[in-house]
């Protein structure tokens, strides 16, 4: 399997894994795909860890690092005088121990939990947060960006907004592409304008933060639009059919996320793991509720409550609501894995619509040659019915 994308990263296959978890990116990487870390729920030192340890498993095979970068957060993420604690409103920290009290999440006597924006900002929990907060902003996300261009990485990723000119300078510099993450097709045209070397369009079906526009409908616009730098296709994308329907609209290759969640690897909590192989592809939703940003999601008791009960604040921007948000989750994952039932109707996490299609807990390595062998028959079916 030979495209622009696999003679750009040095891989066998064109399919691009995107993961939180350093095991799956290990995983891929070793099975001749591309693992992509998402570096922003990591401080700049456990970053380095994290990388060192892949480095140790892949032996220079090759694999990428991920960036959030939203065009637009809070103000005060951006002032680093300021306190990102202090700037969640009471009104919103209420509705949150409203809901833990309602489903029976822990004792109501040690809620809050200590940690996160609930922690005074001059405690270490406190700064910590603070510190995980900046993280989406241009100089946070630079801090991970520098520690990444220490290890042998093939590409860095920008999620939301364009790169900034020092990450595209600090990257080229060092040898390695840029890619970046968009929804629409003008998002592509700033994208390139920013410096990208590779497009991801993504359609609103993926995991996480996603737009409107389908996959099917945005991946040959984009095509089209960027030509020549190359496209990868995301969302919707968890086997070779939809694999070879991707290549089939232009794309180079594929940028999967949602299907490494159920993996062996995975370090999806058990509860949650459970809900996503119950799950139908009916059973997402794009909300504000989880990171201040439209995100796709598990439905849940969670995302109800906050985007339909009549006493919901509504959510605040990014990163105040992933500050507000995280650390209540955790507490519910906690509550849920010892048996609370409420708990586990709050559990939730970011898929995509492919969660229909996750019914089965195997292996990174198999997944990557199952969506690889299928793909082969796909284009052998294709081939026969051309004559």
């Amino acid at each position: 399997m030979r495209t622009r994308l696999t003679e750009l990263l040095g891989i066998e296959f064109p399919l691009v894994a995107f993961s939180h978890c350093r095991d799956v990116v290990a995983a891929v990487t070793n099975a001749g795909g591309f693992g992509v870390l998402g570096a922003v729920a990591y401080s700049p030192a456990r970053l380095d860890r994290e990388l060192s340890w892949i480095d140790e498993q892949v032996r220079g095979r090759p694999y990428g690092v991920d960036v959030l970068l939203p065009g637009r957060v809070d103000a005060a993420a951006a002032d680093p005088a300021a306190r990102l604690g202090e700037a969640i409103p009471d009104a919103h920290r209420d509705f949150v121990a409203h809901l833990m009290r309602k489903y029976d999440v822990g004792r109501p006597d040690i809620w809050p939990p200590d940690g996160g924006a609930w922690a005074p900002p001059t405690t270490a929990a406190g700064r910590a947060a603070d510190e995980a907060g900046r993280r989406v902003t241009a100089a946070g996300a630079m801090g991970l960006v520098d520690v990444a261009l220490k290890h042998p990485v093939r590409l860095i990723a920008s999620a939301l907004g364009p790169p900034p000119p020092e990450m595209v300078d600090r990257a080229r510099s060092a040898g390695v592409p840029v890619a970046a993450l968009v929804g629409t097709v003008e998002h592509a045209r700033r994208q390139v304008a920013a410096g990208a070397d590779v497009v991801v369009a993504q359609g609103t079906e993926a995991g996480g933060h996603t737009g409107e526009i389908s996959t099917m409908v945005l991946v040959p616009q984009v095509v089209d639009a960027v030509a020549p730098v190359p496209v990868l296709a995301a969302g919707g994308v968890a086997s070779g059919r939809q694999m070879a329907a991707a290549i089939a609209l232009g794309a180079e290759g594929v940028w999967c996320g949602s299907v490494w969640l159920t993996t062996e690897e995975a370090e999806t909590p058990p509860v949650v793991r459970d809900k996503l192989l119950a799950a139908t592809s009916l059973d997402t939703v794009r909300s504000r509720c989880r990171t201040g940003k439209p995100a796709r999601q598990l439905k849940s008791a969670w995302t109800e409550e906050w985007d339909e009960a009549t006493e919901s604040p509504g959510p605040l921007p990014m990163p105040l609501q992933m500050l507000l948000a995280e650390p209540a989750l955790a507490r519910v994952v906690r509550a849920a894995e010892a048996g609370g039932e409420g708990a586990r109707d709050l559990a939730n996490y970011f898929v995509g619509q492919v969660v229909g299609q996750m019914n089965q807990v195997r292996p990174a390595r198999e997944v990557v040659y199952a969506i690889v062998s299928e793909y082969v028959e796909a284009v052998a079916r294709l081939s026969r019915l051309s004559g």
